[in-house]
Protein backbone atom coordinates (compact mmCIF):
# COMPACT_ATOMS: atom_id res chain seq x y z
CA UNK A 1 0.00 0.00 0.00
CA UNK A 2 0.99 3.32 -1.44
CA UNK A 3 2.10 5.92 1.55
CA UNK A 4 -1.62 8.01 3.00
CA UNK A 5 -1.08 11.64 2.41
CA UNK A 6 -0.69 13.89 5.90
CA UNK A 7 -4.27 14.98 5.14
CA UNK A 8 -7.10 13.25 2.90
CA UNK A 9 -10.17 14.83 1.40
CA UNK A 10 -12.09 12.14 2.32
CA UNK A 11 -11.99 8.86 4.88
CA UNK A 12 -14.78 6.06 4.19
CA UNK A 13 -15.69 3.88 7.35
CA UNK A 14 -17.05 1.03 5.78
CA UNK A 15 -16.50 -1.03 2.86
CA UNK A 16 -20.04 -2.45 1.54
CA UNK A 17 -22.35 -1.12 -1.34
CA UNK A 18 -22.31 2.58 -0.09
CA UNK A 19 -18.45 2.86 1.39
CA UNK A 20 -17.64 1.40 -1.67
CA UNK A 21 -19.32 3.09 -4.11
CA UNK A 22 -18.95 6.05 -2.79
CA UNK A 23 -15.01 5.69 -2.99
CA UNK A 24 -15.37 4.65 -6.84
CA UNK A 25 -17.37 7.96 -7.05
CA UNK A 26 -15.36 10.67 -5.77
CA UNK A 27 -11.99 8.86 -7.31
CA UNK A 28 -13.34 9.57 -10.53
CA UNK A 29 -12.74 13.16 -9.40
CA UNK A 30 -9.14 12.71 -8.36
CA UNK A 31 -9.37 13.17 -4.66
CA UNK A 32 -7.56 11.29 -2.13
CA UNK A 33 -9.44 8.59 -0.55
CA UNK A 34 -9.42 5.97 2.04
CA UNK A 35 -11.16 3.30 3.02
CA UNK A 36 -11.19 1.70 5.93
CA UNK A 37 -13.23 -1.67 5.90
CA UNK A 38 -12.62 -4.49 8.97
CA UNK A 39 -13.35 -7.36 6.78
CA UNK A 40 -11.40 -8.72 3.40
CA UNK A 41 -13.36 -9.50 -0.10
CA UNK A 42 -15.02 -11.49 -1.42
CA UNK A 43 -17.15 -12.52 1.49
CA UNK A 44 -20.47 -13.76 1.98
CA UNK A 45 -23.54 -11.26 4.43
CA UNK A 46 -26.60 -11.81 6.10
CA UNK A 47 -28.63 -9.75 2.92
CA UNK A 48 -31.95 -10.34 0.24
CA UNK A 49 -29.42 -9.83 -2.44
CA UNK A 50 -32.86 -8.29 -4.53
CA UNK A 51 -31.52 -4.96 -5.55
CA UNK A 52 -34.13 -2.19 -7.61
CA UNK A 53 -33.36 -1.58 -11.16
CA UNK A 54 -33.19 2.32 -10.28
CA UNK A 55 -29.54 1.85 -9.75
CA UNK A 56 -28.29 0.43 -13.25
CA UNK A 57 -27.38 3.84 -14.66
CA UNK A 58 -25.11 4.82 -11.38
CA UNK A 59 -24.03 0.85 -11.77
CA UNK A 60 -23.19 1.73 -15.53
CA UNK A 61 -21.57 5.00 -14.54
CA UNK A 62 -18.95 3.60 -11.68
CA UNK A 63 -18.44 1.21 -14.69
CA UNK A 64 -19.70 -2.02 -12.96
CA UNK A 65 -22.10 -4.46 -15.42
CA UNK A 66 -24.03 -6.40 -13.04
CA UNK A 67 -25.31 -8.88 -15.48
CA UNK A 68 -21.47 -9.78 -16.27
CA UNK A 69 -21.23 -11.48 -13.19
CA UNK A 70 -24.36 -13.22 -13.42
CA UNK A 71 -27.31 -11.22 -11.62
CA UNK A 72 -30.49 -12.57 -12.43
CA UNK A 73 -33.20 -10.07 -14.01
CA UNK A 74 -36.56 -10.15 -11.70
CA UNK A 75 -39.51 -8.63 -13.09
CA UNK A 76 -42.47 -10.51 -10.73
CA UNK A 77 -43.29 -10.51 -7.36
CA UNK A 78 -45.18 -12.83 -4.95
CA UNK A 79 -46.41 -12.84 -1.70
CA UNK A 80 -47.51 -15.27 0.87
CA UNK A 81 -49.28 -14.77 4.57
CA UNK A 82 -48.45 -17.37 7.57
CA UNK A 83 -51.28 -19.46 6.25
CA UNK A 84 -50.11 -19.42 2.57
CA UNK A 85 -52.92 -17.35 1.37
CA UNK A 86 -50.78 -15.74 -1.79
CA UNK A 87 -50.56 -12.63 -3.89
CA UNK A 88 -48.85 -12.05 -7.18
CA UNK A 89 -48.16 -9.20 -9.68
CA UNK A 90 -45.52 -7.71 -11.69
CA UNK A 91 -42.71 -5.46 -10.61
CA UNK A 92 -42.83 -2.26 -13.29
CA UNK A 93 -39.73 -1.16 -12.39
CA UNK A 94 -38.17 -4.83 -12.23
CA UNK A 95 -35.05 -5.49 -10.52
CA UNK A 96 -32.02 -7.83 -10.60
CA UNK A 97 -30.60 -10.44 -7.82
CA UNK A 98 -26.59 -10.95 -6.70
CA UNK A 99 -25.00 -12.07 -3.82
CA UNK A 100 -22.86 -9.75 -2.09
CA UNK A 101 -19.54 -12.06 -2.21
CA UNK A 102 -19.95 -10.69 -6.25
CA UNK A 103 -21.33 -7.40 -6.18
CA UNK A 104 -18.96 -6.46 -3.34
CA UNK A 105 -15.94 -7.94 -4.63
CA UNK A 106 -16.66 -6.02 -8.21
CA UNK A 107 -17.12 -2.82 -6.42
CA UNK A 108 -13.87 -3.72 -4.76
CA UNK A 109 -11.60 -4.40 -7.43
CA UNK A 110 -13.11 -1.02 -9.58
CA UNK A 111 -12.21 0.61 -6.17
CA UNK A 112 -8.58 -0.79 -6.49
CA UNK A 113 -8.34 0.09 -10.27
CA UNK A 114 -9.26 3.58 -9.71
CA UNK A 115 -6.56 4.25 -7.14
CA UNK A 116 -8.94 3.89 -4.21
CA UNK A 117 -6.57 3.13 -0.86
CA UNK A 118 -8.27 0.76 0.78
CA UNK A 119 -6.79 -0.32 4.54
CA UNK A 120 -8.01 -3.54 6.21
CA UNK A 121 -9.00 -2.58 9.89
CA UNK A 122 -11.48 -1.01 12.27
CA UNK A 123 -12.36 2.20 13.45
CA UNK A 124 -12.26 2.94 17.13
CA UNK A 125 -12.70 6.79 17.46
CA UNK A 126 -13.41 9.53 15.63
CA UNK A 127 -13.22 13.65 16.87
CA UNK A 128 -13.80 16.23 14.58
CA UNK A 129 -11.83 19.43 15.54
CA UNK A 130 -10.45 23.25 13.65
CA UNK A 131 -12.25 22.06 10.51
CA UNK A 132 -10.99 18.63 10.25
CA UNK A 133 -11.58 14.92 11.43
CA UNK A 134 -9.24 12.73 13.10
CA UNK A 135 -10.02 8.97 12.31
CA UNK A 136 -8.16 6.35 15.28
CA UNK A 137 -8.45 2.50 13.88
CA UNK A 138 -8.00 -0.53 16.11
CA UNK A 139 -3.99 -1.22 15.09
CA UNK A 140 -3.13 2.15 16.74
CA UNK A 141 -3.16 4.42 13.16
CA UNK A 142 -4.77 7.88 12.89
CA UNK A 143 -5.43 10.00 9.44
CA UNK A 144 -6.70 13.28 9.27
CA UNK A 145 -9.02 14.24 6.48
CA UNK A 146 -11.62 16.70 5.59
CA UNK A 147 -14.84 14.79 5.15
CA UNK A 148 -15.34 11.07 6.77
CA UNK A 149 -18.65 9.38 5.48
CA UNK A 150 -20.01 6.44 7.71
CA UNK A 151 -20.66 3.21 5.77
CA UNK A 152 -19.85 0.69 8.41
CA UNK A 153 -23.81 -0.92 8.52
CA UNK A 154 -26.66 -1.25 10.81
CA UNK A 155 -25.07 -1.34 14.48
CA UNK A 156 -21.51 -0.72 15.49
CA UNK A 157 -19.51 -0.23 18.46
CA UNK A 158 -18.74 3.18 16.58
CA UNK A 159 -21.79 4.42 17.28
CA UNK A 160 -21.66 3.89 20.92
CA UNK A 161 -18.08 5.77 20.86
CA UNK A 162 -20.31 8.58 18.48
CA UNK A 163 -22.85 8.05 21.27
CA UNK A 164 -25.38 7.63 18.98
CA UNK A 165 -29.14 7.19 19.63
CA UNK A 166 -29.86 4.22 17.95
CA UNK A 167 -27.83 2.97 20.82
CA UNK A 168 -30.16 3.11 23.52
CA UNK A 169 -32.79 1.76 21.19
CA UNK A 170 -33.91 -1.82 21.26
CA UNK A 171 -32.66 -4.17 18.76
CA UNK A 172 -34.44 -7.31 19.11
CA UNK A 173 -34.54 -9.06 15.93
CA UNK A 174 -32.03 -11.86 14.08
CA UNK A 175 -31.71 -12.64 10.50
CA UNK A 176 -30.31 -15.97 8.92
CA UNK A 177 -29.37 -16.71 5.32
CA UNK A 178 -27.98 -19.60 3.45
CA UNK A 179 -27.47 -20.37 -0.22
CA UNK A 180 -29.13 -23.73 -1.76
CA UNK A 181 -29.88 -24.94 -5.20
CA UNK A 182 -33.24 -26.18 -5.96
CA UNK A 183 -36.04 -24.90 -8.76
CA UNK A 184 -36.77 -21.79 -8.19
CA UNK A 185 -37.89 -19.07 -11.60
CA UNK A 186 -34.83 -16.76 -12.42
CA UNK A 187 -37.15 -13.27 -12.61
CA UNK A 188 -39.24 -14.29 -9.27
CA UNK A 189 -38.39 -12.33 -6.08
CA UNK A 190 -40.57 -13.53 -3.18
CA UNK A 191 -41.39 -12.58 0.56
CA UNK A 192 -43.31 -15.74 2.26
CA UNK A 193 -44.26 -15.06 6.12
CA UNK A 194 -44.40 -16.77 8.80
CA UNK A 195 -45.48 -16.18 12.36
CA UNK A 196 -42.89 -13.52 14.08
CA UNK A 197 -40.84 -12.82 10.61
CA UNK A 198 -40.72 -13.16 7.01
CA UNK A 199 -38.00 -14.68 4.29
CA UNK A 200 -36.99 -13.73 0.94
CA UNK A 201 -36.40 -15.73 -1.64
CA UNK A 202 -34.66 -15.05 -5.28
CA UNK A 203 -32.23 -16.33 -7.85
CA UNK A 204 -28.60 -15.20 -7.58
CA UNK A 205 -25.47 -15.71 -9.94
CA UNK A 206 -24.70 -19.15 -10.51
CA UNK A 207 -28.07 -20.84 -10.31
CA UNK A 208 -28.38 -20.26 -6.63
CA UNK A 209 -31.00 -19.47 -4.95
CA UNK A 210 -30.86 -16.80 -2.01
CA UNK A 211 -32.92 -17.34 1.20
CA UNK A 212 -33.04 -14.61 3.89
CA UNK A 213 -35.32 -14.36 6.70
CA UNK A 214 -35.64 -12.23 9.94
CA UNK A 215 -37.63 -13.10 12.91
CA UNK A 216 -38.14 -11.62 16.65
CA UNK A 217 -34.92 -13.20 18.56
CA UNK A 218 -36.90 -13.60 21.83
CA UNK A 219 -39.69 -16.08 19.37
CA UNK A 220 -36.38 -17.73 18.20
CA UNK A 221 -34.93 -18.47 21.64
CA UNK A 222 -37.93 -20.79 22.44
CA UNK A 223 -35.92 -23.25 20.40
CA UNK A 224 -32.80 -25.29 20.82
CA UNK A 225 -31.43 -23.90 16.76
CA UNK A 226 -32.14 -22.90 13.65
CA UNK A 227 -33.26 -26.47 11.94
CA UNK A 228 -36.06 -27.19 15.13
CA UNK A 229 -37.22 -23.03 14.55
CA UNK A 230 -37.31 -23.67 11.22
CA UNK A 231 -39.15 -27.05 11.24
CA UNK A 232 -42.02 -25.67 13.90
CA UNK A 233 -42.21 -21.77 12.69
CA UNK A 234 -40.50 -21.13 9.50
CA UNK A 235 -42.43 -24.43 7.70
CA UNK A 236 -45.90 -23.77 8.62
CA UNK A 237 -45.62 -21.79 5.21
CA UNK A 238 -46.42 -24.65 3.02
CA UNK A 239 -44.01 -22.38 -0.21
CA UNK A 240 -40.89 -21.88 2.28
CA UNK A 241 -41.38 -25.65 3.62
CA UNK A 242 -41.28 -26.65 -0.26
CA UNK A 243 -38.46 -24.54 -1.07
CA UNK A 244 -36.33 -25.56 1.87
CA UNK A 245 -37.16 -29.02 1.49
CA UNK A 246 -36.85 -29.69 -2.29
CA UNK A 247 -33.41 -27.72 -2.28
CA UNK A 248 -29.60 -28.61 -1.47
CA UNK A 249 -27.63 -26.44 0.96
CA UNK A 250 -24.47 -24.96 -1.02
CA UNK A 251 -23.28 -23.36 2.69
CA UNK A 252 -21.71 -25.73 5.15
CA UNK A 253 -24.25 -23.66 7.77
CA UNK A 254 -26.67 -20.57 7.53
CA UNK A 255 -24.98 -17.29 8.40
CA UNK A 256 -26.72 -15.36 11.58
CA UNK A 257 -26.85 -11.59 12.26
CA UNK A 258 -28.40 -10.28 15.61
CA UNK A 259 -29.48 -6.83 16.87
CA UNK A 260 -30.89 -5.79 13.80
CA UNK A 261 -33.18 -2.14 15.14
CA UNK A 262 -35.31 -0.46 12.50
CA UNK A 263 -34.94 2.43 14.93
CA UNK A 264 -34.81 6.18 13.18
CA UNK A 265 -31.12 7.24 12.69
CA UNK A 266 -30.12 10.66 11.34
CA UNK A 267 -28.28 11.33 8.16
CA UNK A 268 -25.34 13.63 9.27
CA UNK A 269 -24.20 13.33 13.21
CA UNK A 270 -20.98 14.24 14.47
CA UNK A 271 -20.11 16.34 11.20
CA UNK A 272 -20.09 12.54 9.46
CA UNK A 273 -22.13 12.39 6.10
CA UNK A 274 -24.07 8.79 6.67
CA UNK A 275 -24.80 6.21 4.15
CA UNK A 276 -26.77 2.75 3.85
CA UNK A 277 -27.65 1.18 6.52
CA UNK A 278 -25.75 3.62 8.79
CA UNK A 279 -28.54 6.20 8.35
CA UNK A 280 -31.18 4.34 7.93
CA UNK A 281 -32.41 0.96 7.63
CA UNK A 282 -35.35 0.17 5.25
CA UNK A 283 -37.78 -3.01 6.70
CA UNK A 284 -36.73 -5.83 4.46
CA UNK A 285 -40.21 -6.57 3.89
CA UNK A 286 -39.99 -3.91 1.61
CA UNK A 287 -36.77 -5.69 -0.24
CA UNK A 288 -34.67 -2.28 -1.64
CA UNK A 289 -32.69 -1.65 1.18
CA UNK A 290 -29.69 -2.71 -1.27
CA UNK A 291 -30.76 -0.16 -3.72
CA UNK A 292 -31.13 2.69 -1.14
CA UNK A 293 -27.65 2.22 0.43
CA UNK A 294 -26.02 2.85 -2.95
CA UNK A 295 -28.26 5.68 -4.12
CA UNK A 296 -27.42 7.51 -1.03
CA UNK A 297 -24.05 6.62 -1.79
CA UNK A 298 -24.56 8.82 -5.25
CA UNK A 299 -26.50 11.55 -3.18
CA UNK A 300 -23.61 11.73 -0.15
CA UNK A 301 -20.91 11.73 -3.19
CA UNK A 302 -22.43 14.44 -5.40
CA UNK A 303 -22.62 17.02 -2.39
CA UNK A 304 -19.04 15.94 -1.03
CA UNK A 305 -17.69 16.70 -4.45
CA UNK A 306 -19.12 20.32 -4.89
CA UNK A 307 -17.91 21.10 -1.24
CA UNK A 308 -14.24 19.86 -2.32
CA UNK A 309 -14.72 21.66 -5.42
CA UNK A 310 -15.68 24.80 -3.63
CA UNK A 311 -19.79 25.03 -4.86
CA UNK A 312 -21.15 24.68 -1.62
CA UNK A 313 -19.47 27.01 0.53
CA UNK A 314 -19.50 25.60 3.79
CA UNK A 315 -19.71 22.45 5.62
CA UNK A 316 -22.61 23.45 7.90
CA UNK A 317 -24.31 23.97 3.75
CA UNK A 318 -22.91 20.43 2.81
CA UNK A 319 -24.97 18.47 6.36
CA UNK A 320 -28.25 20.60 5.60
CA UNK A 321 -28.00 19.73 1.73
CA UNK A 322 -27.37 15.95 2.31
CA UNK A 323 -30.18 16.08 4.89
CA UNK A 324 -32.83 17.62 3.45
CA UNK A 325 -32.10 15.39 -0.08
CA UNK A 326 -31.82 12.32 2.37
CA UNK A 327 -35.04 12.79 3.91
CA UNK A 328 -36.60 13.74 0.90
CA UNK A 329 -35.65 10.30 -0.96
CA UNK A 330 -35.84 7.82 1.55
CA UNK A 331 -38.18 9.46 4.60
CA UNK A 332 -41.82 8.28 2.74
CA UNK A 333 -40.20 4.94 2.06
CA UNK A 334 -39.04 4.33 5.70
CA UNK A 335 -42.30 5.14 6.86
CA UNK A 336 -43.70 3.04 4.13
CA UNK A 337 -41.68 0.51 5.03
CA UNK A 338 -42.26 0.02 8.92
CA UNK A 339 -45.87 0.06 8.17
CA UNK A 340 -46.22 -2.76 5.89
CA UNK A 341 -43.95 -4.40 7.83
CA UNK A 342 -46.10 -3.86 11.17
CA UNK A 343 -49.35 -4.74 9.35
CA UNK A 344 -47.91 -8.10 8.17
CA UNK A 345 -46.77 -8.68 11.69
CA UNK A 346 -50.58 -9.29 12.70
CA UNK A 347 -50.96 -12.43 11.53
CA UNK A 348 -54.88 -12.45 11.03
CA UNK A 349 -54.91 -8.78 9.83
CA UNK A 350 -52.51 -9.77 6.84
CA UNK A 351 -54.71 -12.50 5.81
CA UNK A 352 -57.50 -9.67 5.36
CA UNK A 353 -54.64 -7.08 3.83
CA UNK A 354 -54.43 -10.09 1.22
CA UNK A 355 -57.84 -10.29 0.81
CA UNK A 356 -58.29 -6.34 0.16
CA UNK A 357 -55.60 -6.37 -2.38
CA UNK A 358 -56.91 -9.53 -4.30
CA UNK A 359 -60.27 -7.64 -4.66
CA UNK A 360 -58.55 -4.40 -5.84
CA UNK A 361 -55.21 -5.90 -7.51
CA UNK A 362 -53.67 -2.67 -8.56
CA UNK A 363 -53.03 -1.75 -4.91
CA UNK A 364 -49.97 -4.19 -4.36
CA UNK A 365 -47.74 -1.98 -7.56
CA UNK A 366 -48.94 0.92 -6.02
CA UNK A 367 -47.40 -0.02 -2.54
CA UNK A 368 -44.17 -1.32 -4.55
CA UNK A 369 -43.71 1.76 -6.29
CA UNK A 370 -43.53 3.67 -3.00
CA UNK A 371 -40.33 1.53 -1.85
CA UNK A 372 -38.86 1.24 -4.83
CA UNK A 373 -38.08 4.61 -6.26
CA UNK A 374 -37.11 6.11 -9.35
CA UNK A 375 -34.26 5.41 -12.23
CA UNK A 376 -31.65 7.60 -11.32
CA UNK A 377 -30.11 10.62 -13.01
CA UNK A 378 -26.81 10.79 -13.10
CA UNK A 379 -25.10 14.24 -13.43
Amino acid sequence: MNQIPQMLDVIIIGGGLAGLSSAIHLSKYNFSVLLIEKNNYPKHKVCGEYISNEVLPYFEYLGIEVFDLGAQKINKFELSTTKSNILKCDLTLGGFGISRYAIDNALYKKAKSNKVQTLQDSVIDIQFFNDEFLVTTKNNNTYKSRVVIGAYGKRSSLDVTLDRNLIKEKAPFLAIKTHVKGDFPNDLVALHNFKGGYCGVSKVENEIINLCYITNFESFKAFKDINEFQEKVVFKNTYLKSIFNNSISVFERPLTISQISFSNKSPVENHIIMCGDTAGMINPLCGNGMSMAIRSAQMASQFIIDYLQGKITSRLALEKAYQKSWNSEFRIRLKVGHFVAKLFSKNQLSEVLITIIKWFPKLLPKIIKQTHGKVMIIK
